[in-house]
């Protein structure tokens, strides 16, 4: 159970999945989940990727199996989990990772890619909005002032369970993967997810977007309820090498409704940036 442990700096933990042939340099590729989720959440994508990359699955700080031993009110921030992110890379002894993040997982990932440059050799973004626009933050608010409120009025998981159904799965999803997500989802810390909010509502991505030098794929659903046209011209202008695959789906968790699809075009993505074959002789 590798840990990252740092002076004044909370603990991270991550876990690493790694299938690939002994012999070879395989590249490290992190995935980072998204918001109150944690590493567990890309189960169904390692074993297409495995196999070819030493897979790293980092639980954000506070969240899954690393301790909120910070200040939530102070320090929960993303640049301060961008660095959790380059401590990670240092701990692995990677000189640069393919990077791959989830919604709020993506927003760090156009943040660490633009700030490290040589530490990231592709980036890809999942259903990863650039910013929370003022229709999101009011569906999350479930008629409440905001979205914090909505979850200590409602109970986290009762929060997740409603927007589960308006923004992330589909009616005839399994109901079985739902409330798998739920329970998950509710494991975590509310203050850490509360505080995981507040820096989700305040981030914004595009300031770095022209920074970023990485190839960059996005895979993203064809209409989004969280990324609309307006955010994915956002990614089309302002990042210089940007590849768009839409899903056909409304709602936001292709990550867990498409997983084959999304890691198989990760998979060839990052592996055709490196030269290299990814399939059996």
């Amino acid at each position: 159970m590798p840990i990252v442990k740092r002076p004044n700096h909370p603990d991270i933990h991550y876990t690493v999945d790694d299938y690939t042939d002994p012999w070879k340099n395989a590249p490290y590729l992190i995935l980072q989940h998204g918001f109150g989720r944690s590493g567990k959440f890309w189960y169904s994508w390692v074993p297409y990727l495995a196999r070819w990359f030493k897979v790293v699955r980092p639980d954000v700080r506070g969240l899954g199996q690393s301790p909120a031993n910070f200040d939530l009110q102070r320090d929960f921030t993303v640049n301060n989990c961008v660095g959790d992110l380059a401590a990670i890379i240092d701990h692995l002894g990677a000189d640069s990772v393919h990077y791959c993040g989830e919604s709020m997982g993506g927003i760090l990932g156009m943040v660490l890619a633009a700030t490290h440059p040589k530490r990231v050799r592709t980036l890809t973004l999942v259903s990863s909005p650039v910013n929370l626009n003022a229709t999101t933050k009011t569906t999350y608010a479930l008629g409440h002032k905001s979205e914090s409120e909505a979850q200590k009025a409602m109970g986290m998981k009762a929060w997740v369970a409603a927007t589960n159904r308006t923004t992330r799965f589909p009616a005839n999803a399994d109901p079985a993967l739902l409330d798998w997500y739920e329970q998950e989802f509710s494991r975590n810390n509310p203050d850490v997810q509360a505080a995981m909010s507040r820096a989700l509502h305040a981030a914004s991505a595009l300031p770095y977007l022209p920074k970023i030098e990485a190839p960059v794929l996005g895979l993203y659903p064809s209409a989004g309820p969280i990324t609309s046209n307006e955010q994915m011209a956002m990614l089309k202008d302002n990042i210089r090498n940007f590849t768009l695959i839409q899903l056909p789906s409304t709602f936001h968790k292709i990550q867990l409704m498409f997983p084959r699809a999304c890691a198989t075009h990760l998979l060839h993505f990052a592996a055709t940036h490196d030269g290299v074959a990814c399939h059996e002789q």
